[in-house]
């Protein structure tokens, strides 16, 4: 039984081979050459400043979660398109009201200003 599992090791094992080995090339081989641009801070789309715990604007996070939404949205279209046949007029019935929640959902977040960046 445990002659059938050696595939499966020796594919492990290589895999975790050539990802160490390509690893360690990139860090031998490859350029160093450090600047000030590279060294700085940098999270979320913006210089570090002062305190850490200061007060920042919401809306950047507000438009990755509708972009998440929205990329979830297409993940669930692509294999509901391609069993629609098989699922007939109860697949079309439970995307459409999967579709118009998520409607309902964009026009809140427009109305209330969300894609509004000044």
């Amino acid at each position: 039984m445990l002659e059938n599992y050696l595939p499966i090791l020796i594919f492990l094992v290589v895999a975790a081979g050539f990802g160490t080995l390509l690893i360690v090339l990139g860090f031998l081989l490859g350029p160093r050459r450090p600047d000030d641009a590279k060294l700085s801070p940098y999270e979320c789309g913006f210089e570090a400043f002062e305190d850490s715990r200061m007060k920042f604007d919401v809306r950047y996070y507000l438009v990755a979660i509708l972009f998440i939404i929205f990329d979830l949205e297409i993940a669930f279209l692509f294999p509901w398109a391609v069993s629609l046949r098989e699922l007939g007029g109860f697949g079309l019935l439970s995307m459409l009201v999967f579709l118009t929640i998520l409607v309902v959902g964009f026009i809140y977040e427009w109305k209330k200003g969300a894609l509004e960046w000044d």
